[in-house]
């Protein structure tokens, strides 16, 4: 039986997704209709972006399943209108993009690469950075993204804490949850990453008091979600000199505006929502492998806890 599946997300992509989507729903061995345009009462399959036209899903009487094309799921979870399972976007590209962005920024921070970089006074500092394992990084957020940089980073042999909201067990990963353990997280976190989803719960996490619990000179790396900090807390904690650099690559909102202080802030990185692009191609693998554990009647890879937000 063939199955009708909406493109409902920006136009401009469809050139992009029509050909990966068309070949992996092939693979799958599915029949299938796509395309941009449906009467809403025939749709089986939304493939989705929340930024889409489609914010009323009541019409989608016949609906089985929205697969969403970002890992982010905060602008559709919440939709009362929409009553049937959804998925996040967790693929190979996502993660490697994730792990390369987030391994390299690490990286440039821990070998104080930005003193080199840019140094237009042309000094000779003599002075070699501390090993990797003499430098903690915690990562906020343990899920799929934060285990594959947690493990990226463990095998370049810097300490990795993964602090997430239940408790988990990792090898060579020191892993802690909680409240008692988020604060912990923070006490020794050299480098902080943030790869948490944006909840009610996680919403201005890094505030004040958190941005105090960290070591004094601590770097902030954030390519999870702007809203996980308090912007004006962490201005004033570089300021004072407590934090010494925050690289951030989210925002509340982007494009980031021209007079938005982080531009201008001598101790901000501003990268425009790079860390991790969706790729068509990987992208659709994961979209039409879950289309036929659907149709064969299995739980979908990936599903979004409606009552947590992600």
């Amino acid at each position: 039986m063939s199955v009708n599946i909406l493109f409902a997300a920006d136009q401009a992509d469809w050139p992009d997704y029509e050909i990966p989507l068309r070949e992996a729903l092939t693979a799958e061995g599915l029949e299938f209709d796509l395309r941009t345009t449906f009467d809403p009462q025939v749709v089986d399959y939304i493939v989705y972006a929340p930024s889409s036209d489609v914010q009323d899903f009541t019409p989608y009487t016949r609906l089985k399943a929205v697969l969403n094309l970002w890992a982010g799921v905060e602008g559709v979870a919440g939709n009362q209108t929409l009553n049937v399972p959804l998925a996040r976007m967790v693929d190979h590209g996502l993660t490697q993009g994730m792990v390369e962005w987030v391994t390299g920024h690490v990286l440039r921070h821990h070998l104080g690469m930005d003193a080199h970089i840019v140094n237009p006074a042309h000094e000779w500092a003599l002075g070699a950075p501390p090993l990797a394992e003499d430098r903690p990084v915690t990562i906020l957020g343990y899920g799929a993204l934060g285990t594959a940089c947690g493990e990226a980073l463990r095998t370049l042999g810097f300490p990795v804490t993964g602090w997430s909201r239940r408790p988990g067990d990792t090898p060579g990963i020191n892993r802690l949850h909680g409240s008692d353990g988020f604060t912990k997280a923070l006490e020794t976190a050299a480098i902080l990453v943030l790869l948490l989803p944006l909840t009610i719960d996680t919403e201005n996490l890094i505030d004040a008091d958190a941005l105090a619990r960290l070591p004094k000179g601590a770097v902030i790396i954030n390519p999870g979600r702007g809203g996980l900090i308090d912007d004006a807390a962490l201005i004033a904690a570089l300021d004072e000199g407590h934090i010494s650099h925050a690289t951030l690559d989210v925002f509340r909102v982007e494009p980031l505006p021209a007079d938005d202080p982080y531009w201008a802030h001598p101790k901000v990185t501003v990268t425009p929502h790079i860390a991790s692009e969706t790729r068509p191609k990987t992208a659709a693998r994961t979209i039409a492998q879950n289309i036929r554990r659907a149709e064969d009647g299995l739980p979908l890879n990936h599903l979004v806890d409606r009552d947590r937000g992600y």
